[in-house]
């Protein structure tokens, strides 16, 4: 699995709407201003000393407020007295210098965009999209942009999370280590008593894997989705836990997981415990000692 599948199958990002995704500090979206490549970021805080413009994408209106910026460096050295250029002016520069934003915003709506005019402090909406372009740890500008919902739902993808961040990866999810796993018959399941001895010669030859969160499954393979096929599962009977962190690392540099020797065991059938034991030998042979069975 996908880092962004894995994401996909937890509760959190599944039900997300995306107004939650929107406003996760791990969403991150890859742009381009001009020639360099940047990411996007909503935690912008909120600009207060903006230019601020309606735009079209195609017949829906938004305010595009703009923050001074070195990045553009004409509007920039009129900035403080943009009130006396006339708006006429100061509009052609924004279409020419501004360009590289424009063009960003186009990209990620999907939309035609076009300057419409500009637009009173008192006229721009509280819900407001506050982004910040990065380069690297470099803030190369920032503005915002009126939050309607054509807009983030467009920007409200698990896509753009970035599983690299720390709300992301330190996430705990429990798992429990697998060690064998083996058909049973009804009529032998229905006789298991106390004392009975489960042959496990899979047990210290068979790597280990482990199930997280009940959902996957981690081997020297990577990780997949996890799929109840019926078979008798013979599990540490204590649970740990594994960071989302971790489980994606599985996930793009695949590795046995480490598993610790049990002290006890438990067989479990479609997720319900059938017994509780250990692990001894028998004549050689690696096996399950039945201790107790679990009441239904």
């Amino acid at each position: 699995m996908k880092a962004n599948e894995i994401l996909a199958s937890l509760p959190k990002w599944a039900n997300a709407t995306s107004e939650e995704i929107v406003v996760s500090p791990a969403w991150s979206m890859p742009c381009r201003i001009g020639e360099k490549q940047c990411v996007m970021r909503l935690d912008a805080l909120r600009p207060t000393d903006t230019l601020d413009l309606e735009i079209k994408l195609e017949d829906e209106s938004f305010v595009l407020s703009l923050v001074d910026t070195n990045l553009f460096e004409d509007l920039h050295r009129l900035w403080a007295s943009r009130a006396e250029v006339p708006a006429p002016i100061l509009l052609a520069l924004v279409e020419k210098e501004c360009s590289p934003l424009l063009q960003l915003v186009e990209n990620f709506s999907h939309r035609q965009l076009k300057v419409a005019g500009l637009v009173s402090a008192d006229k721009v909406p509280v819900d407001r999209l506050c982004a910040r372009i990065c380069d690297g740890d470099e803030e190369v500008l920032a503005f915002s942009i009126t939050a309607k919902p054509s807009i983030v739902r467009t920007l409200g993808r698990i896509s753009f999370i970035d599983v690299e961040d720390s709300s992301v990866r330190d996430v705990s999810l429990p798992c429990v280590s697998e060690f064998a796993a083996f058909v049973l018959s009804a009529a032998d399941r229905a006789s298991l008593s106390v004392g009975d001895a489960l042959l496990l010669p899979e047990f210290g030859t068979v790597a280990p894997r482990l199930i997280v969160d009940g959902r996957f499954v981690v081997n020297e393979n990577g990780v997949f989705a996890f799929r109840d096929d019926g078979m008798m599962l013979v599990l540490d009977s204590d649970q740990r836990t594994i960071t989302l962190g971790e489980l994606l690392d599985f996930a793009n540099s695949p590795s046995a997981p480490s598993v610790p020797t049990p002290s006890q065991l438990r067989l479990v059938s479609a997720g319900k415990p059938v017994a509780f034991g250990h692990l001894d030998n028998l004549s050689g042979q690696n096996a399950l000692i039945v201790e107790s069975l679990a009441t239904v």
